[in-house]
């Protein structure tokens, strides 16, 4: 069946679910940790957005020397249930080019949602910020509705944006990510947008980040009262863990050394070793200068 741009193969019979949703971005941190939950909980696909309104295709098809077909970037929806609770998940595997057919794109996940009675959504993406490639990256939490502020206060490892030092109440999510969870709020469907850290050095590397879906994963796990399996992305943290390491061997001693002031305290890789927030802000603008004259120092 196809309703305003969506097909959908078979409307399943849901309860309040809720919603979990990623598109690809920065280290895929947030595509990665909801496709593995996805995986995990072995979601079936029931519907998908009609992709030609959105983009132009990725390629063509052909089958003994006929074109039978365009290839386009697909956005599809899953569904699955833990116990008495029902869960959507949406997985995009290209965002829209440009904020037009982005607010398209968000309104017609909403009306799927509305359809279906969908209760909360949430998002997630990548912050992209001053720790160390070492330590264990913390969750940041974005709500579209001031009561959900204690909740996510009982999330583990995770923080409020307007709770971190030099956030105060500013910030911004950048693409659909964001945009869902302001236009859920102009329909009165709660949300939460859930950022793994990534380091600023190894942000425009263009390689996943592991590391921070993790982190993500655990506080679903938190959030559904379940224990997700996290060894699916052992192997591929060990690999990009090994390809950061030989990108920070190659940077200048000096750089390396700045860099190195960022390295967790402890074990637990919660808090730099012993610089404050104007020292962590100094080193970031250099890092920043570093990479603005491709990688070359004076």
């Amino acid at each position: 069946m196809t309703s305003k741009g969506l097909r959908i193969y078979h409307r399943p019979e849901l309860t309040a679910p809720e919603m979990i949703a990623a598109w690809p971005g920065i280290g895929n941190i947030g595509l990665i940790a909801v496709d593995t939950l996805r995986q995990t909980l072995h979601a079936e696909s029931f519907a998908e957005i009609e992709p030609w309104r959105f983009f132009f295709p990725r390629g063509i098809v052909v089958e003994k020397g006929e074109l039978t077909d365009l290839h386009f970037p697909r956005c599809r929806f899953f569904h699955t249930r833990i116990g008495q609770r029902d869960l959507i998940f949406f997985t995009g595997e290209e965002q829209p080019a440009n904020d037009r057919k982005s607010y398209e794109m968000a309104s017609l996940i909403l009306d799927l949602c509305a359809l279906l009675g969908c209760k909360r959504i949430y998002t997630a993406a990548a912050a992209v910020t001053g720790i160390h490639h070492t330590a264990k990256p913390r969750v940041w939490a974005v709500p579209n509705s001031e009561d959900l502020f204690p909740e996510i206060k009982q999330y583990p490892n995770t923080v409020l944006l307007s709770d971190l030092e030099d956030k105060g109440n500013g910030g911004n999510i950048t693409g659909l990510n964001g945009l869902l969870l302001g236009v859920a709020r102009s329909r009165g469907i709660r949300g939460i947008c859930l950022l793994g850290e990534i380091p600023v050095y190894v942000s425009g590397l263009l390689t996943p980040y592991p590391k921070a879906s993790r982190s993500i994963l655990e506080v679903f796990g938190h959030i559904l009262g379940i224990a997700p399996d996290l060894g699916r992305l052992d192997a591929l943290e060990q690999e990009v863990d090994q390809n950061i390491a030989q990108f920070y061997d190659l940077l200048p001693a000096e750089m390396r050394a700045r860099l190195d002031q960022l390295r967790p305290r402890s074990a637990s890789g919660e808090t730099p070793g012993g610089i404050t927030e104007d020292d962590k802000r100094k080193i970031l603008q250099d890092i920043e200068e570093y990479f603005k004259k491709g990688g070359k120092g004076d």
